[in-house]
């Protein structure tokens, strides 16, 4: 049995999305080819790093037996979108303004997005160069280590004005993480940067001068891309499952989220041996049947239907056919 401890230890090493290059891999059959490169998964029970490799392979790393070394994280960019809304001082009809600005509607509110966005450029400072908005995030923590920016953009979606902040991100954001880069990017919006930024007039084409706002008393929320966009998942799905694909018996991996499947590197030509890999190892991620069976749907057919809810099957329901390579 691998010590609890140890196996901690490397979960906490090797972290969902930490990017590795193979030097060699002791696996006497099919082993990865030396010098590919790829991202953690998960590290399970058993201390193997579960693995996406950049070549489309699946197969675990096992510290201590292979070799291979962590390579810097890539910077990915994580959006985080909030409502914005424009005001504009309309003609009193006497060569002046109302007192009172109106606020825009969507569809004139986006013929401004690019006069917003240049205005922001144009009050970023120059001790922001580097790190943007974290330049003022004082705690010494890692959500301090893994925002290497943010900045604030205008863009246009499904029709409508938003605020986004962009963050610059290392490695992958814990949910504890995310809440605090949130409530960081919230009170940037309402009191920080945003503050100042909406009580300074933007000219534009036509002749007018709007006010933009970040932040809003009613109404307003700061979401990721997925939460604000993407169909709604289920809730109760697992990271990842095994399966079966009915046609072959081939032993798959499913991912949350992700249309289609992964070929495993663990299959045999044996389809009764691999419905008892994806049983052992569904047991060993604590998927259940049901879940397995939500996951086969979304897979197929889309993360937002009835089928892929758990909540849909029976625990130990019947299995459903008809995968297809995405």
């Amino acid at each position: 049995m691998i010590d609890r401890n140890f196996v901690k230890f490397l979960k906490e090493q090797y972290p969902k999305g930490t990017r590795v290059r193979l030097n060699s891999m002791s696996d006497p059959y099919a082993p990865v080819e030396s010098g590919t490169e790829g991202s953690v998964e998960m590290v399970d029970d058993a201390g193997q790093l579960l693995m996406k490799w950049d070549n489309g392979r699946t197969l675990a790393l096992i510290p201590g037996e292979d070799s291979f070394s962590v390579l810097p994280p890539k910077l990915t960019t994580l959006k985080l979108y909030m409502p914005m809304t424009v005001d504009r001082f309309e003609s009193d009809g006497w060569g002046g303004t109302e007192n009172e600005p109106t606020e825009l509607s969507n569809y004139e509110a986006i013929r401004y997005v690019d006069s917003i966005n240049a205005a922001l450029r144009r009050e970023e400072l120059p001790a922001e160069a580097e790190r943007g908005l974290m330049h003022y995030y004082s705690k010494n923590d890692d959500i301090a280590r893994k925002v290497r920016k943010v900045t604030f953009a205008a863009e246009v979606r499904d029709q409508k004005l938003w605020g986004v902040a962009e963050c610059q991100i290392a490695g992958e954001l814990t949910p504890e993480e995310l809440t605090g880069l949130k409530e960081f990017v919230s009170g940037q919006a309402s009191d920080g940067f945003g503050e100042g930024f909406e009580q300074r007039e933007i000219s534009v084409p036509d002749g007018h001068e709007i006010y933009a706002h970040l932040w809003q008393w009613e109404n307003w929320s700061i979401q990721t891309e997925q939460e604000c966009f993407s169909p709604k998942l289920a809730e109760g799905l697992p990271e990842l499952c095994f399966s079966v694909l009915p046609s072959t018996g081939e032993l798959i991996c499913i991912k949350r989220g992700e249309s289609g499947y992964y070929p495993s590197d663990w299959s045999t030509t044996d389809p009764e041996q691999n419905r008892e890999l994806a049983d052992e190892n569904n047991e060993r991620l604590g998927v259940t049947k049901a879940q397995e069976e939500a996951m086969k749907v979304g897979s197929m057919v889309g993360w937002g239907v009835p089928g892929a809810d758990p909540a849909a099957y029976e625990q130990d329901g019947p299995r459903m056919g008809g995968l297809g390579r995405g």
